[in-house]
C-alpha cells in the first residue's frame, strides 16, 4: 500500500517534468525560428527612374518593400521580380516562399548622375576637378572650381536634379577671394548769409525804458539794456536823464567747406566691412525713476560694403556710403540736456565691376534757402521809414556730394619684400637739429631701404 506522502512526492515530480517538457521544446523552436529570420541582407544599388529584373533561384510567393515611395516591384513569375527606383533613398526588399524567408535585399536608390555630369561638362568645360556624388537622398559636389559664378551655376543645375533632396556643397573655390575697396568721398558746401536789423532803445534814468525789437536788444528788471550777440554795431547819445541807443545788426557772410575722405578697406568675398571717419556724440535717453541715460550715436563719413568675387575678372559689390554732420539748428532739449540733430546723406547700390574699374555716385545735391523778416507793428509798415524798425535775415546753402568707388582683387604680400615710410627717416644729430633746425638727419648713419618699390600696385606713398 502506497502512503500519502509517497503519492504527493510522485505528483510533484510529474509536475516538474511536464513543465520541463513544455519549456525546452518551445525555446528550441523559438531559436530555430529566430535563426531563419536573421538572413544576411544583400545590397542592390539602383538609379532613380530606372528599373532592373531580379531573378531568384528559389520560387517566390510573397514580396514586401518597406518604403513604397522609394522603390516599387512587380512579380513577373515565381523566379523573376521587376524592380523600379522611384525616389532617392534607402529601403529593403523581403522575399518569402510560403512561410519561409528566402532573402532580404537592401535597396539604395540614387539620383541619375550620368546626365547631370554630361550637362556640367557642357556648361563648364574647363572644370575638370569638379566631382559629383549621390548619397542617399542628396547630391554632393566636391573638388575644386575656378570661380564663385561657376559654382553658383553648378549648384543650380544640381538642385534641378534633386528637387526634393539636398545639394551638399563641398567645393573649394579657387582664385583670389580678398577685395580691397578704394573709396573717395568729396563734398563741397557753400553758404551765404545776409542780415540787416535796426533797433532803437530809450531809457530815462531808472524810471522808464523801452526797446522796439526784442530780438536785437533786451531790458532786464533793473532797466539795463543788453544787445544781442548778433549785433555788429550800436550808437548812443544822452540828453539829460534820457539815453537813446541805436542798435544795428548788419552782416554778409560767405562760407566754404571742403570734405575729402579716402578710406581703403579689405575683406573676404561675401563678408562685410565698414569704415567711419568722424566720431560719436552723446544722446540723453530718459530712464525710469526720473533718471537720464546716455547713448552715443556715430556721425561723419561712413561706409559699409560687401563684395562677392564672381570670377577673376568680375566683382559684385553692395556699397552703402553715408556722410553726416551735427545740426544744432534742429537740436532738442531733454531734461536740461541738449541733443543736436544730424544732417545725413546716404546712398546704397549694387553693381558689378571689373578689377580696377570705378563707378561714381553723383547728383547728391542739396540747396536750402531761408528768409525771415521781423518788424515792429505799424512802425515797420511805414514806407521808407519802416526799414528802421525791421530786422531781416537771408540764408542760402548749397552742398554737392560725389562718391567714387574702385574695387581691386588683392593677395597677401611678403613682409620681407616691403618697405615702410619709417625706413627713410633718420633722426638728426645735435648739430643738424640745433644749428640747422633740421628734423631729419642726412648723416652717414642714414638708413637705406633694403628693397626699392613695392610688390604690387598698392601701398604707401614714398617720398622722392
Amino acid at each position: 500500500m502506497i502512503s500519502f506522502n509517497k503519492i504527493t512526492e510522485i505528483s510533484s515530480m510529474f509536475t516538474v517534468l511536464v513543465i520541463i517538457l513544455f519549456i525546452f521544446p518551445a525555446t528550441t523552436i523559438a531559436e530555430d525560428t529566430l535563426m531563419l529570420e536573421t538572413v544576411e541582407a544583400k545590397k542592390i544599388e539602383m538609379v532613380s527612374g530606372k528599373s532592373i529584373i531580379l531573378r531568384s533561384a528559389a520560387p517566390i510567393k510573397r514580396v514586401s518593400v518597406a518604403e513604397p515611395k522609394i522603390a516599387d516591384f512587380l512579380l513577373l513569375s515565381a523566379h523573376e521580380i521587376y524592380l523600379k527606383g522611384k525616389a532617392a533613398g534607402v529601403t529593403n526588399l523581403t522575399l518569402w516562399q510560403d512561410k519561409k524567408l528566402v532573402a532580404i535585399y537592401d535597396l539604395e536608390v540614387v539620383y541619375n548622375l550620368s546626365r547631370l555630369k554630361q550637362q556640367l561638362h557642357a556648361l563648364l568645360p574647363g572644370e575638370e576637378s569638379l566631382r559629383v556624388i549621390s548619397t542617399n537622398s542628396s547630391i554632393t559636389l566636391s573638388g575644386k572650381i575656378s570661380s564663385a559664378s561657376n559654382l553658383s551655376q553648378a549648384l543650380a543645375l544640381a538642385q534641378s536634379y534633386a528637387p526634393e533632396g539636398k545639394v551638399n556643397n563641398l567645393v573649394e573655390v579657387g582664385g583670389i577671394h580678398q577685395v580691397m575697396l578704394e573709396v573717395r568721398v568729396a563734398e563741397m558746401s557753400r553758404s551765404l548769409t545776409k542780415r540787416l536789423g535796426i533797433n532803437f532803445a530809450y531809457q530815462r534814468a531808472d524810471e522808464f525804458a523801452v526797446s522796439l525789437l526784442g530780438g536785437l536788444s533786451s531790458i532786464d528788471l533793473d532797466g539795463v539794456i543788453t544787445a544781442s550777440s548778433a549785433v555788429t554795431s550800436l550808437f548812443r547819445f544822452n540828453s539829460g536823464n534820457a539815453t537813446w541807443t541805436g542798435i544795428i545788426d548788419a552782416l554778409k557772410e560767405d562760407g566754404l567747406v571742403k570734405i575729402l575722405a579716402e578710406p581703403t578697406l579689405i575683406t573676404l568675398s561675401g563678408q562685410s566691412a565698414n569704415f567711419l571717419a568722424g566720431g560719436e556724440f552723446p544722446v540723453p535717453v530718459p530712464q525710469g525713476l526720473g533718471t537720464v541715460g546716455i547713448e552715443y550715436k556715430p556721425f561723419g563719413v561712413g561706409l559699409i560694403f560687401t563684395p562677392t568675387v564672381l570670377n577673376k575678372d568680375k566683382i559684385g559689390i553692395e556699397v552703402s556710403p553715408e556722410v553726416s554732420e551735427l545740426d544744432f539748428s534742429t537740436a532738442v532739449r531733454v531734461q536740461g540736456f541738449v541733443s543736436p540733430g544730424i544732417s545725413t546723406r546716404r546712398a546704397s547700390t549694387k553693381i558689378e565691376l571689373g578689377d580696377g574699374q570705378s563707378f561714381a555716385i553723383a547728383g547728391l545735391l542739396r540747396e536750402a534757402t531761408r528768409a525771415s523778416i521781423s518788424k515792429f507793428p505799424l512802425l515797420g509798415d511805414i514806407p521808407v521809414l519802416g526799414v528802421l524798425f525791421q530786422s531781416k535775415s537771408f540764408q542760402k546753402s548749397e552742398t554737392e556730394l560725389v562718391i567714387i568707388v574702385t574695387p581691386h582683387l588683392v593677395k597677401p604680400l611678403e613682409l620681407a619684400k616691403q618697405t615702410l615710410p619709417t625706413d627713410f627717416y633718420v633722426e638728426p644729430n645735435e648739430v643738424e637739429f640745433f644749428l640747422r633746425g633740421a628734423i631729419e638727419g642726412k648723416g652717414s648713419g642714414q638708413s637705406v631701404p633694403l628693397h626699392e618699390g613695392l610688390d604690387g600696385d598698392f601701398g604707401h606713398s614714398m617720398p622722392e
